[in-house]
């Protein structure tokens, strides 16, 4: 039996998690089945980012008239594109080999599956098993993977998810048509990628509006976008067979309100109905980690399991899975383990914020209005559309516009950020204010809304400062967005 100090399971944020550790000197182990790098680089937020860039230009191209400019033909070079995704998800080849140089790091290819609570044997490609490894400390980061529903005929029919779309079913060019079951984050992002590379995309939703986790407001101005930009959304509906015939499928799908039946042809289906959890490739059954019904890992605030020094981060433990959120995860943990000196302190998902990369472009930072108005009897919700600042104006977008977006800030009576949502140009930019002023506890411009908040008792030592009334905030600039929204909030009673 070989004995680590750290073994982690999975070169995502694991990897993360071992670079640090190596650095104080533990002697470590890593477990990968796959490419090196995990989820973000080799399958997900990094190439899918490389594809989205030349898809926002092509739809800016498109409404670029609104400003003065007829652009009348696009020149799609599928193969640069293509080349320069490859190239940055190849980079994990270079990262696997210079791992081999590291001292006190032992690399294992295959499955990691457990023994007992702290040992794991490894099962490469050929079912061969590595000898015993027994770690002091255990960080479980090996991720989840595409979900795919029981759908009559889809195994026979053929179809991609985003593993085997950044793998052997590549696209030599995009494809036609393209029906993507599942109206979510990566489905949404696909939607948007490929109906801009000139694909005729339809999205299958079983729900009632895309995006489910968005507020209600984003995603319905989402919906109203994508049909503006000739993008089928079937909301409301189940798949209830698919087929093939010679080169083309079929997908029959069913609407779950009226019973109507449709198929829709197409050349390519993306399953991306949501992610399963990795855990069942470990055989945990053979330790005391507990495990909730949808195959989580449950931990507690520093990410450590019912069972002390086995620590689960990122996707695993199903909690916001984006990779921002597992790097967090894993300084949090790392501080909690190693670094006796720094505060101790816990994750906070309140501060949780994302993006995604449809267009317009999506920013998310903590609660939806629905979800603010289960925990507030009161909220202060102010919005403000893109046409209202100089800056946007110059984009080309006037009130009235059917693609105005906006900003859209909750406030609780406290005056304090409980949620900010953003849907246009440079969403993932400008929500970043407003993450920083919640991360602090700021109270955010009491002294302008006495009529609010008469009687409200601070403690002497909360953070109570005006940063938006008192910021010198750049003009013309899409800033004045998030930094005016407070000026439009109206006191608003849950219904």
């Amino acid at each position: 039996m070989k004995e680590y100090d750290v073994i982690a399971i999975g070169t995502g944020v694991g990897l993360a998690f071992v670079s640090n550790a190596l650095n104080k000197g533990k002697k470590c182990a890593i477990i990968e089945k796959g490419k090196f790098g995990g989820t973000c680089l080799t399958r997900g937020c990094i190439p899918s980012k490389i594809l989205v860039q030349p898809a926002d230009l092509i739809k800016q191209s498109r409404r670029a008239k609104k400003i003065g400019i007829n652009i009348k033909e696009i020149d799609l070079d599928f193969d640069l594109i293509t080349k320069r995704m490859w190239k940055k998800i190849n980079l994990s080849n270079s990262m696997e080999l210079s791992l081999h140089e590291r001292e006190n790091l032992d690399i294992y290819k295959g499955i990691g599956e457990f023994v007992n609570n702290h040992t794991l044997k490894v099962k490469n490609e050929d079912n061969e098993y590595s000898e015993e490894l027994h770690g002091n400390l255990v960080i479980i980061a090996c991720g989840a993977r595409s979900f795919v529903p029981n759908i009559q005929g889809l195994e026979e029919t053929g179809y991609i998810t985003y593993e085997t779309f950044y793998g052997d079913k590549f696209p030599k060019k995009p494809w036609k048509d393209l029906v993507i079951i599942g109206g979510g984050v990566i489905g949404c992002e696909f939607a948007h990628i490929f109906s801009s590379y000139g694909t005729k995309v339809t999205i299958v939703e079983m729900q009632d509006r895309l995006l489910p986790n968005e507020d209600k407001e984003i995603s319905e101005f989402l919906l109203k976008q994508f049909g503006d930009h000739d993008i089928d959304v079937y909301i409301n509906n189940v798949v209830v067979s698919t087929s093939k015939n010679n080169q083309i499928k079929t997908v029959k799908v069913k609407n779950s309100i009226t019973n109507r039946i449709e198929e829709i042809s197409c050349e390519e289906i993306i399953v991306a109905t949501g992610v399963r959890s990795n855990i069942d490739t470990l055989n945990i059954e053979n330790t005391d980690v507990y495990v909730n019904k949808h195959g989580w890992v449950e931990t507690d605030e520093y990410l450590e399991t019912n069972v002390k020094n086995i620590y689960a981060i990122g996707d695993i433990n199903g909690k916001f899975q984006f990779r921002h959120k597992a790097n967090h995860e894993m300084f949090r943990a790392f501080n909690h383990i190693y670094n006796e000196k720094q505060i101790d302190k816990p994750v906070n998902y309140d501060h949780a914020a994302w993006a995604i990369y449809t267009y317009p472009q999506i920013a998310h930072l903590g609660l939806t209005e629905r979800e603010a108005f289960v925990k507030y009897d009161k909220l202060l919700i102010g919005k403000l559309n893109y046409s209202q600042v100089a800056k946007g104006y110059a984009y080309g977008y006037e009130t009235g516009d059917s693609d105005d977006g906006f900003v859209k800030l909750i406030l609780n009576t406290d005056m304090r950020i409980v949620g900010a949502h953003i849907i246009g140009p440079n969403a993932a930019i400008l929500i970043q204010p407003y993450v920083f002023l919640k991360s602090t506890g700021c109270v955010c411009n009491l002294d302008g809304f006495k009529e609010y908040t008469d009687g409200l008792i601070l403690e002497e030592d909360e953070y109570l400062f005006n940063p938006l009334q008192d910021a010198m905030i750049i003009h013309p600039s899409l800033n004045e967005l998030p930094g005016w929204a407070y000026r439009t909030l109206k006191l608003v009673e849950r219904k």
